[in-house]
């Protein structure tokens, strides 16, 4: 592979749910890429196929869901062909994930180090460089007393020092990339605020590339250097963080902006979205995004949207740039 080749790139993703309802297109035909060291975010409200993505990319989607197509290519090797023991291989030594809740995560009955141990090999490395690698791992998310941290149960810790637990256990393992989904939802708005420093610190520091799923453009905008933002299973807009915040170009991205309460531009009401996501069973023809859109035109609710690729790297699934791309309806 070349230098410029990226860490992760997905093509063309597609995972759905085989029910008794139907098919449910849980993500459709979702493109992305990330770079060695590089942090990208993936926003949109609950239900948008966020978190489906991320267990697409670990290849766990819990039945009755599968992946029906595309590639997920990590260094240039498409997951998708490799066997279970090789994936499994591939989710211990190159991708690590954190989850939304830790105490979901941490098993109650077993101390914080064997956790964060686990991890490590055990049949690799000495009892004594395993225990001095979770001690190394918890001083690294600046947990306080990282020794009596590990002697401890996971009761026996605050949200924040569970979360901080979950991601030594990810960082412990010096992983290519993690993937945090809604990594600081549980917890206050200071912890919140304390985690997020806390994972921009540590991807600068050790270079580990992160995935960071979340419903606030805020959230995301504090560490990611590029975004893309999903709706009803699909990816409307992409670019550099930057930009997609200052000047969204989909109008669901602006939705989701002014939904959001920013204290630098102080406002002093928050607009609502109105209406709902649209059954992903039966989706509607033409923008999934219609039904609820300010901006929508009759070929809106009739012709799927193309991707228009927009100056400074964004990019917009909207009929209102087709002219851009001299695109006609």
């Amino acid at each position: 592979m070349t230098q410029a080749s990226p860490l992760l790139e997905v093509e063309d993703l597609t995972t759905r749910f085989y029910t008794s309802r139907g098919v449910i297109g849980a993500v459709e035909k979702l493109s992305l890429r990330v770079n060695d060291g590089e942090a990208v975010g993936i926003v949109g409200e609950s239900g948008s196929g966020k978190s489906v993505t991320a267990l697409s990319l670990l290849r766990l989607v819990p039945m009755p869901g599968r992946i029906a197509g595309g590639r997920i290519k990590l260094r240039g090797v498409d997951l998708l062909t490799l066997s279970d023991q090789e994936m499994r291989d591939v989710r211990r030594k190159h991708i690590a994930m954190i989850f939304q809740d830790p105490s979901n995560f941490l098993n109650p009955i077993m101390r914080i180090g064997d956790q964060i141990g686990e991890g490590l090999g055990r049949r690799e490395l000495s009892k004594q460089e395993v225990a001095r690698q979770v001690i190394a791992a918890l001083q690294a998310v600046r947990i306080p007393d990282p020794q009596r941290a590990a002697e401890s149960y996971p009761f026996q810790l605050s949200g924040g020092q569970q979360q901080r637990s979950v991601i030594a256990a990810a960082l412990a393992r010096r992983p290519s990339l993690i993937i945090a989904d809604e990594p600081t939802t549980a917890l206050d708005a200071t912890v919140q605020y304390q985690i997020l420093a806390l994972l921009g610190d540590l991807q600068a520091a050790i270079n580990t590339a992160i995935i960071l799923i979340s419903h606030d453009l805020t959230v995301v905008a504090s560490i990611c250097t590029r975004v893309y933002v999903m709706y009803a299973a699909q990816l409307v807009e992409s670019g550099p963080t930057t930009l997609v915040y200052r000047n969204p170009r989909h109008p669901y991205t602006q939705g989701l902006l002014a939904s959001i309460l920013d204290p630098l531009e102080r406002k002093e009401t928050l607009s609502v979205m109105a209406g709902s996501l649209p059954d992903l069973a039966a989706p509607p023809s033409g923008c999934r995004f219609c039904p609820r859109c300010p901006k929508a035109m009759p070929v809106c609710a009739t012709k799927e949207p193309p991707d228009v690729q927009l100056e400074g790297g964004q990019s917009a699934k909207c009929w209102l740039y087709a002219s851009q791309a001299n695109i006609s309806p």
